[in-house]
């Protein structure tokens, strides 16, 4: 059953089979960030965060563009200090509740990803991204700092001397590097993206939500931790992810041989 889409000004939100699609829609403006989409996108992603039945998340961008960052046409360059940090605290609890969403994150990038737009698909769990698409940690460009977490999410992929190099260079790279890179997942033609994004978002929604909630978790605390918080966090997890109704059919089904719930689609790289 099919979900009637919100009436967003500046977005598309639909849930289909489980599987909630988001996407940035003002494509005249490449879907940058102005105050009204991001006052919409924190309403969805609280929306999301509150409806369990969203397994997955696909988060994509209308007319050729994933996010080409914050609209400075909309930016008061001569606000206060204190009125300049609101503003992006108020953003940042939206990018927060992203990393944190307790379920798979799938960005589709299909063209740039600039600045905030970049930070925004590194929320994701899984980047897919097609032939021309391009990104770019262009904030020093502009005199600011970079922002929507990408202080901290990208260094934990690419390390911190890449990131500096990514951050100081301002320079714009492709998809092929970014896959080298390990922010791309993986390549797909235009024409496929949203068709392979819908495929892996709709396998992992066969996923066990307790059990992959909790690996979500961990995997995400890990590089802030120890490894004897992380070994009493498995402990604790594993004691709760066995005791589900998902772990006793599928320990079942294996023992009889039978085929298991969730299958991963087979990669098709471009």
């Amino acid at each position: 059953m099919q979900s009637s889409p919100s009436e967003f000004k500046t977005l598309l939100y639909s849930v289909e089979g489980g599987v909630a699609t988001l996407t940035l829609n003002r494509p005249a403006r490449k879907n940058a960030l102005d105050m009204e989409m991001r006052e919409e996108l924190a309403q969805a992603v609280g929306a999301i965060r509150r409806d369990r039945g969203v397994k997955v998340l696909i988060l994509g961008g209308a007319g050729g563009a994933f996010c080409a960052g914050g609209d400075i046409a909309t930016m008061d360059s001569g606000a206060s200090a204190e009125a300049a940090r609101e503003r992006m605290a108020a953003l940042l609890l939206t990018i927060e509740e992203l990393i944190t969403l307790d379920r798979p994150v799938i960005a589709k990038v299909d063209g740039p990803a600039y600045g905030a737009g970049l930070g925004l698909a590194l929320t994701a769990d899984l980047i897919l991204a097609s032939p021309r698409a391009r990104f770019c940690l262009s904030f020093l460009r502009l005199g600011a700092i970079p922002d929507c977490a990408t202080l901290y999410t990208l260094p934990r992929i690419v390390g911190v001397q890449r990131a500096k190099e990514l951050a100081f260079s301002t320079r714009e790279f492709q998809a092929r590097e970014a896959k080298d890179m390990g922010i791309v997942f993986e390549i797909q033609a235009q024409d496929r993206i949203d068709e392979r994004a819908r495929q892996l978002a709709l396998s992992m929604a066969e996923l066990p939500a307790v059990a992959l909630s909790l690996t979500k978790r961990g995997l995400n605390a890990s590089l802030n931790s120890d490894l004897n918080t992380m070994l009493d966090l498995e402990a604790a997890g594993q004691g709760v992810a066995r005791s589900t109704d998902y772990h006793r059919i599928a320990a079942r089904r294996y023992l009889d041989k039978a085929p298991q719930q969730f299958q991963w689609p087979a990669a098709q790289d471009a």
